[in-house]
C-alpha cells in the first residue's frame, strides 16, 4: 500500500499463505509454539534453549537451523561418506566384527577409521593411538618391523661406507 503497510496482519497473511500452499498440494510444516529463549529443532524434534544452537547471522532469528548435537551428528555422517564412502551403520558393523576393540592393541575403544592412503580402502576401525602410530610410520611395514625390533632391544646401527652411503646390518 502507499503508506508502506500490508492489508493483512502478519498472522493472517501467514495463515492465508499456508492455506494456499495446502490447496496446491504442497507440504506445509506445522507450527510449533515455543517459549521465549528457546527454539524447535526439526531434525530431532526437541525444543532446546538458544545456548544449544550455533549462530547464523543470515537467519531471521540469528540461529542455525540444526541444534549443535544434530549438526555434529550430520557432520560425522557426511565425513564418513565423503572420506571413506561408508555410512555410520557400516562403521558400527566393522566395530562389531572386531568385537568392540582395537585390532592392534586389543585394549581401547575403536573410533577412528583406518584406511590405506594409496588405494583408499578401509582396513578397520582403530583407537586414536594406534591410528596415529600407523600414520606416523607412514603405513610402511619395514619401518614398523624395525621399530618392533628396536623395542625388543635389538638395536642396530647403519654402517657408514661413504658420504651419503650406509649399509644396513643384516
Amino acid at each position: 500500500m502507499r503508506d508502506g503497510l500490508q492489508v493483512y496482519c502478519r498472522g493472517c497473511a501467514s495463515a492465508y499463505h499456508q492455506a494456499r500452499q495446502v490447496a496446491k498440494g504442497r507440504n506445509v510444516r506445522p507450527r510449533v509454539d515455543v517459549p521465549a529463549g528457546q527454539k524447535h529443532c526439526r531434525t530431532c524434534g526437541e525444543i532446546k534453549p538458544h545456548s544449544e544452537w550455533t549462530r547464523n547471522r543470515s537467519a531471521s532469528d540469528g540461529l542455525a537451523t540444526l541444534c549443535k548435537s544434530c549438526k555434529a551428528m550430520k557432520g560425522r555422517a557426511g565425513h564418513l561418506k565423503r572420506q571413506y564412502g561408508m555410512s555410520e551403520a557400516e562403521r558400527e558393523a566393522l566395530i562389531k566384527e572386531q568385537r568392540w576393540m582395537c585390532p592392534i592393541c586389543l585394549d581401547a575403544d575403536p573410533v577412528h577409521v583406518d584406511h590405506d592412503h594409496e588405494t583408499g580402502k578401509v582396513r578397520g576401525v582403530l583407537c586414536f593411538s594406534c591410528n596415529a602410530a600407523l600414520g606416523q610410520f607412514k603405513d610402511r611395514p619395514d619401518v614398523l618391523r624395525r621399530a618392533a625390533e628396536y623395542l625388543e632391544g635389538n638395536v642396530w646401527k647403519p654402517i657408514f661406507e661413504a658420504p651419503g652411503v650406509y649399509q644396513l646390518p643384516s
